[in-house]
């Protein structure tokens, strides 16, 4: 690894390598890592994110479209009590 760097790029690049080939994480983490250390705008990162929101968006109304309440088990679930009793 480079002990000095001249532009700023370069040294996120080598910390970033450096942090990746230490650190616990699995290979997802650091495919979102190395893609984001490459964001040069605040308008590449709200794309980005807006991507990541729109696929999560899209798993979790697939998956409440799977899911039914009948009316009854909806308002039990209203009315019910259900905090974690204190000690």
């Amino acid at each position: 690894m480079e002990k000095s760097c001249i532009f700023a790029a370069d040294f996120n690049c080598i910390y970033m390598a450096a942090v990746l080939e230490h650190s616990p994480i699995n290979e997802t983490q650091r495919m979102l890592l190395r893609t984001f250390s490459r964001i040069n705008s605040e308008e590449e990162r709200n794309d980005i994110q807006a991507l990541l929101l729109d696929y999560y968006r899209k798993r979790v109304d697939a998956h409440a479209s799977s899911v039914s309440f009948s009316n009854e088990e909806i308002d039990e679930i209203l009315n019910s009590h259900s905090r974690t009793p204190y000690k």
